[in-house]
């Protein structure tokens, strides 16, 4: 069986060029596209591209249907259909204009990648998204334990990601330099700190207590005055995984090396969360912990647009849209203090009206 299309490798890699130089999409969009250009090549046999026609658009969309998932073993959700058939549907669109295939192929016929209206709802309705309490992420760092490099290391990374909201990926690659424990802030610089869309900004430590603020200030200060650790040293660096006595690969303390990925965080978030008895939440659910504080402390539109400033936000709407969702608990208790406020305000008036009306008999 074939596994592979000489002349469908050629344009693919002049499509994922294409996504990366011209677009300018992250690694990670254009791996996606390249994920379901293999779904897509898999089903059909490696068939030619300059061969394709709606009718194929139609059967792999019915087959993508039935799949299900590696990991649950369930269908795939109508999320990942969506994101899938999309990135198909956008390179189909860009091969039809390509020479080689303008006379071969319709654009029209990428439409037939299309989800049904219910399903593309489904798909891209935005659900709540989950967030652990400030009290909840305060109770995982105070049940960790403090003794070990590697334990003193974890418990200042949560805490860390919760005093300023970085992202993991941005987390992984800082170094001590980025710290400023004078002026209470991180400096993103996204030359070396890898920072979404590249962005360069600072970011001021959150009001999130004080004890949050000294768990990182005394992982700092231990990294440079007891590790003695320079300014280009990884902020939060790897494990060190080395052959023991007894020749079996032994946990050896810190390397001092960055993280190649985020991934190691995320596992030591999960472990965290487990220890303690609470739910995981994933090192990006902290951003809406943090924004959901936001708008309990804030009290003027400059305060908030500051907050959103410090999240890495250019714009205040991407943090009400993007975070700021009101919960459904916190959307059933301002209804209901509306509902009640409204209540009593009738109350108010009657009351008011019937007061005026005395004083109107009295005077006639």
């Amino acid at each position: 069986m074939t596994k592979y299309n000489a002349d469908n490798e050629r344009i693919k890699r002049k499509y994922f060029a294409y996504l990366k130089e011209a677009i300018r999409n992250s690694e990670a969009t254009v791996d996606a596209a390249a994920k379901a250009l293999a779904r897509f090549e898999a089903h059909t046999k490696h068939k030619d591209f300059k061969a394709f026609h709606y009718e194929q658009a139609i059967a792999f969309k019915k087959h993508l249907a039935e799949q299900k998932a590696q990991q649950s073993g369930e269908k795939l959700s109508k999320a990942t259909l969506h994101a899938t058939l999309t990135q198909l549907k956008r390179f189909f669109q860009w091969v039809a204009w390509q020479p080689g295939y303008k006379s071969r192929l319709q654009y029209s016929d990428a439409e037939y990648f299309n989800l049904s209206e219910k399903d593309t709802r489904i798909a891209t309705t935005q659900r709540e998204q989950k967030a652990p309490t400030l009290e909840q992420i305060k109770h995982v760092i105070n049940s960790m334990q403090n003794q070990t490099d590697i334990e003193k290391r974890n418990r200042a990374l949560i805490a860390f990601t919760l005093l300023t909201g970085a992202r993991d990926s941005a987390i992984a690659s800082m170094k001590l330099k980025h710290v400023d424990l004078i002026e209470g802030c991180v400096n993103q610089d996204a030359r070396e700190v890898k920072t979404k869309f590249s962005k360069t900004f600072s970011t001021f430590f959150f009001p999130v207590g004080d004890e949050i603020h000294t768990n990182v200030a005394e992982w700092v200060t231990y990294l440079r005055e007891e590790k003695l650790w320079g300014n280009d040293d990884p902020l939060f660096p790897k494990t060190c995984v080395a052959l023991g006595a007894t020749m079996q690969f032994e946990i050896g303390g810190l390397d001092r090396k960055h993280w190649s990925n985020a991934t190691p965080i995320r596992t030591i978030f999960r472990k965290a969360f487990t220890d303690a008895g609470l739910p995981y939440f994933n090192p990006h659910s902290f951003r809406n912990t943090i924004v959901r504080l936001g708008e309990e402390v804030c009290k003027t539109p400059e305060q908030f647009k500051a907050w959103s400033q410090n999240l890495g936000h250019e714009k205040v709407l991407t943090t009400f849209l993007s975070y700021g969702r009101v919960v459904c608990q916190r959307q059933g208790e301002i209804i209901r203090d509306l509902a009640n406020s409204e209540k009593y305000m009738r109350s108010d008036i009657n009351q008011l009206a019937k007061a005026i009306a005395r004083q109107v008999r009295k005077l006639t």
